[in-house]
């Protein structure tokens, strides 16, 4: 199974619903049922990529703090440096995905 993502499941949302909308509209009850269900897994992946994407965006958060950490206690001004760049994209990756 591949990786939840965002944009697969704002496709999955919106075909769904158009789906859904013409099922309605013309009486087909099984189309406008397929589109509900398929604007459900829609929005179950792209809720299931904000959640990876947020754990990973933790998971460098906390990497990047531990290597500044380090580099700031050894002298390591490169190791300080490259920790608190990761710990700022993992900011920016949680941000993101909330």
């Amino acid at each position: 199974m591949s990786s939840p993502s965002k944009t697969t499941g704002q496709k999955d949302s919106a075909v769904g619903s158009m789906k859904e909308t013409v099922g309605k509209t013309f009486g087909a009850h099984n189309m406008a049922q397929r589109g509900r269900e398929q604007h459900a897994a829609g929005e179950a992946e792209i809720n299931a990529a904000k959640t990876q994407g947020y754990a990973e965006g933790t998971a460098d958060r906390m990497t990047g703090k531990k290597d500044s950490v380090v580099g700031a206690v050894t002298g390591d001004t490169s190791q300080q440096y490259a920790g608190n760049v990761r710990q700022e994209k993992g900011e920016r990756q949680q941000e993101w995905n909330k």
